[in-house]
């Protein structure tokens, strides 16, 4: 069996558990189950992306997983501020800006 072959399946297995976390996020009983289904959609795009890349041959679409991989640790930071606080932005009472 051919190694782009077992890249496919791979790449069809991932789609698949994405869709499933894309159900959690959905139906997800808690905002906490709906943030850790987010991040774990934001590492299944990484596989994705990984392996479309080795599928395809090309090298430079690390830059697009280490990207994804900032944008998806920046979006659970912030929901977990706001299911901390209640708010992403603070303003302070005596700021006069």
């Amino acid at each position: 069996m051919s190694y782009k072959v077992i890249i496919i399946i791979a790449l069809v297995i991932v789609v698949l558990s994405m869709l499933a976390m894309l159900i959690r996020v959905i139906l997800g009983p808690s905002l906490a189950d709906r943030v850790v289904a987010i991040d774990a959609v934001g590492l299944q795009l990484m596989a994705v992306v990984a392996l479309f890349s080795m599928l395809i041959g090309v090298q430079y679409m690390v830059v697009v997983i280490l990207l994804i991989g900032i944008l998806a640790f920046l979006g659970t930071a912030v929901f977990a501020k706001y299911m901390d606080k209640g708010k992403v932005i603070e303003h302070d009472q005596d700021d006069t800006h």
